[in-house]
């Protein structure tokens, strides 16, 4: 008999003739990949807009409110034995969530992502800092922790995992760029929200010559954020291949974010055999990657490095081919040992 998962998110699904709709793939690849192993249910929010990625074959519950979601909680517990739970991330809901789970003397894991300080800086300020400071110093005391990056657990106890959405398609069939077109071709893949720094990229991207062409790709919905503007495209990849298509038509990944912990646009454009440029506030993402370039978040040291990289793009793309990259498959297996090597009521050892 397979053990019961509940996988609580703060992330919005839509529900449209009983399918289930995100926007963040890992809420549909987690749950699917782990339904192997575990009677998965999703625990998450409504959403009033429509998502693209269907959450296929698992079961999912959505809550209307802070008070919806936490009866869903409370419901699930009537087999708690024979149950775990894994939270992503920390917020207002997931917070609630882990207090409930403590009180009825479970120990979730928690999953975090991202470093929950900067982004609640980014979008609050300083009185930001202070409320996620709250949460996670309460979370990391009553739960277990998983994250992709050592830094993100300020020193707390806790396993580290390497996320990617990386299948087979991403190494295959690999079209090189023809660096004889007359425009340089830059990407943006992700959310249109202020802490990814698209924004702040925007105010520099209108201030380069015209050579220079700018496809974002993103959720439909979220078009309308970004003001029409000479040689910016916009697309809404609805498919792995499609995404795939769209790397390969490009020559550079920008990835502009203010706070990142283990960015999977990263390793996908690697996979793709296209470099990556980053600004200084991130450059903790680059750690052995071949093919990663760090500058200052300005004009003058982004056009020097657009232009290093355009002048030497083959050697740069054999140096990429030397990375080695996680995939899927490998980690949906370390979710799945910590899964199996947890329990309800134990913090992990210490080291």
């Amino acid at each position: 008999m397979k053990k019961e998962l509940f996988i609580i998110s703060n992330e919005s699904i839509y529900s449209n003739k009983n399918k289930f709709y995100c926007d963040n793939l890992d809420l549909k690849s987690i749950p699917e990949g782990l339904d192997k192993i575990f009677d998965v249910t999703v625990v998450a929010r409504k959403s009033k807009l429509e998502r693209y990625h269907l959450i296929e074959n698992v079961k999912t519950i959505i809550a209307t409110s802070l008070l919806s979601f936490t009866k869903i909680i409370i419901k699930s517990l009537n087999n708690k034995e024979n149950s775990r739970y894994i939270i992503i991330s920390i917020s207002p809901y997931t917070f609630i969530a882990s207090i409930v789970l403590f009180l009825f003397k479970i120990k979730p894991l928690v999953y975090l992502r991202s470093d929950g300080y900067e982004e609640y800086k980014s979008i609050l300020g300083f009185i930001g800092i202070i409320i996620y400071h709250f949460m996670f110093s309460v979370v990391a005391k009553i739960s277990n922790l998983i994250s992709c990056r050592k830094h993100i657990l300020r020193n707390k106890n806790g396993k580290i995992v390497s996320p990617s959405q990386l299948t087979k398609i991403w190494f295959e069939n690999h079209k090189y760029t023809n660096l004889k077109s007359s425009k340089v071709k830059i990407l943006y893949v992700g959310r249109l929200r202020v802490e990814k720094g698209i924004f702040s990229f925007l105010k520099i991207f209108k201030h380069l010559n015209e050579n220079i062409e700018f496809t974002i790709v993103a959720s439909k919905k979220d078009h309308n954020k970004i003001k029409t503007q000479k040689n910016i495209y916009l697309l809404e990849a609805l498919t792995e291949k499609s995404l795939v298509e769209a790397y390969d038509k490009n020559n550079i990944l920008i990835l502009p974010s203010f706070t990142e912990g283990h960015p999977q646009v990263l390793d996908e454009a690697l996979s793709r055999l296209k470099p990556v440029i980053v600004f200084n506030e991130i450059s903790h993402v680059k750690r052995d990657r071949e093919g990663v370039f760090v500058c200052e978040r300005n004009i003058k040291d982004f056009k020097k490095t657009i232009d290093y990289v355009m002048n030497n793009f083959d050697l740069i793309q054999s140096k990429i081919k030397k990375n080695k990259l996680p995939d899927r498959k490998s980690f949906l297996k370390e979710l799945e040992n910590l899964i199996k090597n947890s329990n309800n009521k134990e913090r992990w050892p210490s080291g």
